[in-house]
């Protein structure tokens, strides 16, 4: 198996020598019989030869299948990073969940197949507006679970546990076997005498105590739900002046101060996996304690796979992105487009499943066909030699002129890439392909990299191959710049010159 930095990259490097590490994207080109029981997911195929995708550590190193260092561990929910380390990994965090935030759009816009595009471009509009928090479980329990806990802080449960106490003899009140064994074994001929000079005899005496099960599920949810909102909040600073902010900051206060009641009872926290008492189960307000708590579990679960096969969901997030730049040109018309199937848990990074092609246009001015391919199984060598799994091929229905094909290249690392030298480099690799013989005629390409703050574009071009690199955002004026830019070019490439 050979390793590739980039997809555009014309050199490969050997496993054994080659170490990647956060600037690079973890991509192999391999037979498809090696290493078949390793972690990685397929790319592209062709024949017996396969470009694989390696996930990131969730430690931030590895060994096998391909050597991995440098990379930020997965931070824990809510960290308050201390050191540069979890600085950078909390920042990639934030950047993941705001990808995953515009992919999950796509769930509510499935509502309404038929306008699934224009909701969807409602939605990634809205998400140019920084003060307009997006919705999140923890949002939701903001407001579902609160009026649960307020009532259980004023009828917290306790039981009373009996205790086997030297007691005075004016208080006992219960004695059991053992009791009355220990005092006919004391010297003396009545009971006064047995209690000895302290008065005191061995009694079965009651104490509340709160360390239930239903009440440490309650701590470990108070804790679990406190580090979502602290995150959330740290993740949307810029809307403080939303209702859904203010809803979050006061759950949050509300969660610590409860977590501080509980502490000063004597309430431990439960372990995950517990199985539920009938007060977990028959309890309203305990039972919906328990289920947010479950939910929270999970989503946490769920982090750990999202963080390793992030580069799958940037690239789902590309993939929507492409298809609403075309959506959105005027001249163009929705004549046909796959069926997308949400998965409720994401799989290998990836939220929802699709056909190919994903989504069929018609250019009325032009008179042309574009369709978007995203992840093709049936590729040419070309496709397979370009390593790009997002593509255009576009049709001009007025000429009997070969189709003409755009790779969109959706690459992915943890160190912020120059849009500069990514074109140039990739640019190098669109020249080559071009003069290539075959059936498919390739000018232009597009890369789509994450903008870690700063919308950037730039364009280079080699031997007629002209290759646009832009950064862009899941969120804010970097959403909003990256989608002006992309559209820009999608018009102008599609509408240029003959296919």
């Amino acid at each position: 198996m050979n390793l590739v930095r980039r997809p555009w990259s014309l050199r490969s490097e050997g496993v054994e020598e080659a170490v990647f590490g956060p600037e690079d994207c973890l991509l192999g080109d391999s037979f498809s019989q090696t290493d078949r029981k390793s972690r990685h997911t397929r790319l592209l195929s062709l024949g017996n030869r396969e470009l694989r995708l390696f996930p990131y550590p969730k430690k931030g190193s590895a060994d096998f299948p391909v050597q991995i260092s440098g990379l930020p561990a997965r931070p824990k929910i809510g960290l308050e990073p201390k050191t540069p380390e979890e600085t950078i990994a909390v920042e990639v965090s934030g950047r993941m969940h705001r990808v995953l935030a515009r992919i999950e759009e796509l769930e509510g816009a499935l509502d309404d197949p038929e306008n699934l595009w224009e909701r969807l471009q409602t939605a990634w509009d809205r998400a140019e507006d920084e003060s307009n928090p997006r919705m999140a479980e923890i949002v939701r329990q903001a407001g579902h679970i609160k009026p649960h806990l307020l009532e259980l802080e004023k009828r917290i449960r306790r039981v009373l546990r009996r205790n086997r106490e030297l007691t005075p003899l004016d208080r006992v009140q219960e004695m059991d076997r053992a009791s009355m064994l220990w005092m006919v074994r004391q010297p003396g001929r009545n009971t006064a005498e047995r209690a000895g000079a302290d008065q005191r005899v061995l009694a079965i005496v009651r104490h509340e105590n709160f360390d239930t099960l239903e009440n440490r599920v309650f701590h470990a949810y108070l804790k679990l739900a406190s580090h979502f909102a602290r995150q959330w909040i740290r993740e949307h600073k810029q809307a403080q002046s939303s209702q859904r902010f203010r809803l979050v900051e006061d759950y949050y206060r509300l969660c610590r101060r409860l977590i501080r009641e509980l502490k000063e009872m004597g309430v431990s926290v439960a372990p995950p996996g517990i199985t539920a008492n009938y007060v977990l189960m028959e309890d309203r307000a305990y039972r919906a304690v328990n289920e947010a708590w479950d939910r929270l579990l999970r989503q946490d679960k769920a982090e750990d796979e999202l963080w390793a096969w992030q580069a799958e969901s940037w690239t789902d997030f590309c993939i929507l992105a492409v298809t609403l730049a075309l959506f959105g040109l005027d001249e163009a018309k929705l004549i046909s487009q796959a069926p997308l199937v949400w998965m409720d848990e994401a799989m290998q990074g990836r939220r929802f499943l699709h056909d190919r092609p994903l989504a069929v246009f018609w250019l009325r001015e032009s008179d042309r066909i574009v369709e978007v391919q995203a992840r093709p199984e049936k590729i040419s060598k070309l496709q397979f030699a370009a390593r790009a799994n997002l593509w255009l091929r576009i049709i001009d229905l007025k000429t009997d002129a070969i189709p003409r094909r755009i790779p969109v290249w959706t690459p992915h690392s943890f160190n912020r890439m120059s849009p500069e030298i990514e074109a140039t480099n990739a640019a190098t690799l669109v020249q080559m392909l071009r003069n290539q013989p075959g059936q498919e005629i390739l000018r232009e390409g597009l890369i789509l990299i994450p903008a870690h703050g700063v919308a950037e574009s730039s364009e280079a071009i080699s031997g007629g191959g002209r290759v646009l690199a832009i950064s862009m955002d899941a969120r804010g004026e970097t959403l909003k710049e990256g989608k002006r830019v992309l559209a820009s070019f999608v018009q102008t490439c599609i509408q240029g010159g003959e296919a």
